[in-house]
């Protein structure tokens, strides 16, 4: 798609200082510019590479002065760095505004949708789901029976959604996420063999809410695994059965959380934390990486280690840990000594 520096400035409210007619398809990188490329110059350490550059159009703020010959177009705006931004997100969307139903997609019976729907080829939807406005199921997706996703929402390619899972409205699926698998659930018998525990919940996941690539959110095995609005989960993270998390949480990849833990609203959860199941997490706990959680959080608790110690106790045991071989050396010269 191009798109010419007065339609980037209207977008952006700026003003065009050279040729409102070049047109750009590509973004850049100020140093990396080329010819039809559109970058931006916010970082005063970078204001060298504006006399340099070969991308058509730069994006700079209205308070810049050169002090030689620019020979880009440029587009003069209060925020460089934010309007560069705001064009990403545009830009995004103009990428994404896809509609239609192609060929050897399903629909079936009895299932409904809104408008401007678009469903990629080789995607399924099943009996008595319910697809609001706007929504986009990119290919080789499968939507279960019984299934609701509401308006302006996407769903990337190679996501399966299984029965009577809820998804509210803007949220985003990234590609290979499962969402409403069965929970882990087996009892045990005498001679050592097990037995699946029917797993009849489901997902509820509210409005707001990104879901990264290869994610995985089990369904309950009563009620509802749940995930509140304005969640954001990064790749490759294991919600297990009638987990809840709660409002503007934010949990970093290769996190596992095992069944019936709650988390609280606004919690920062870094990479490659385990928590383990039925616990209680506070709101605006933050929990560092590699993190292993074993017993509940109160309120703006912020921990670190396995178990997870709170984060000023961590840091100080870490500094004597780290010298324990100096240390070691010292209790054996004192016990010789003495």
């Amino acid at each position: 798609m191009k798109i010419s520096a007065e339609q980037i400035a209207s977008v952006l409210g700026g003003e065009v200082v050279g040729n409102p007619s070049v047109q750009v398809s590509t973004l850049s990188k100020i140093e990396e510019g080329k010819e039809g490329s559109l970058s931006f110059l916010a970082n005063p350490k970078y204001v060298n590479h504006i006399y340099t550059t070969e991308a058509s159009v730069v994006i700079v703020n209205k308070s810049f002065t050169p002090d030689q010959e620019v020979k880009t177009t440029m587009i003069k705006v209060d925020d460089a760095y934010k309007s560069f931004s705001k064009l990403l997100e545009y830009y995004n969307q103009v990428k994404l505004m896809k509609s239609g139903i192609e060929q050897y997609a399903v629909i079936s019976e009895g299932a409904v949708h809104g408008d401007d729907l678009y469903l990629g080829s080789f995607s399924y939807i099943g009996s008595n789901s319910k697809i609001g406005n706007n929504v986009k199921i990119y290919p080789n997706s499968f939507i279960g029976d019984n299934v609701v996703i509401g308006d302006n929402t996407i769903i990337f390619a190679g996501v399966r959604i299984y029965s009577e899972t809820i998804i509210g409205n803007n949220c985003i699926v990234h590609a290979g996420t499962i969402i409403g698998s069965d929970g882990f659930g087996f009892a045990p018998n005498e001679d050592g063999t097990y037995n699946k525990v029917p797993q009849i919940g489901n997902v509820i996941i509210e409005d707001n809410v990104e879901i990264g690539a290869g994610t995985t959110i089990d369904r309950a095995t009563l009620g509802s695994t749940i995930i509140r609005r304005g969640v954001k989960l990064d790749n490759q993270i294991q919600v297990a059965h009638n987990v809840e998390i709660g409002e503007n949480t934010v949990i970093a990849s290769q996190t596992g959380i095992a069944g019936s833990t709650k988390i609280g609203k606004h919690c920062l959860i870094g990479g490659q934390v385990g928590i383990v199941g039925h616990l209680t997490i506070g709101d605006n706990v933050k929990i560092q990486a590699q993190s292993g959680v074993t017993k509940n959080l109160k309120n703006d608790s912020a921990v670190q280690g396995t178990p997870a110690l709170g984060h000023a106790d961590f840091l100080r045991s870490y500094s004597y840990f780290k010298n324990l071989a100096k240390l070691a050396e010292d209790v054996e010269l004192l016990k010789k000594k003495y």
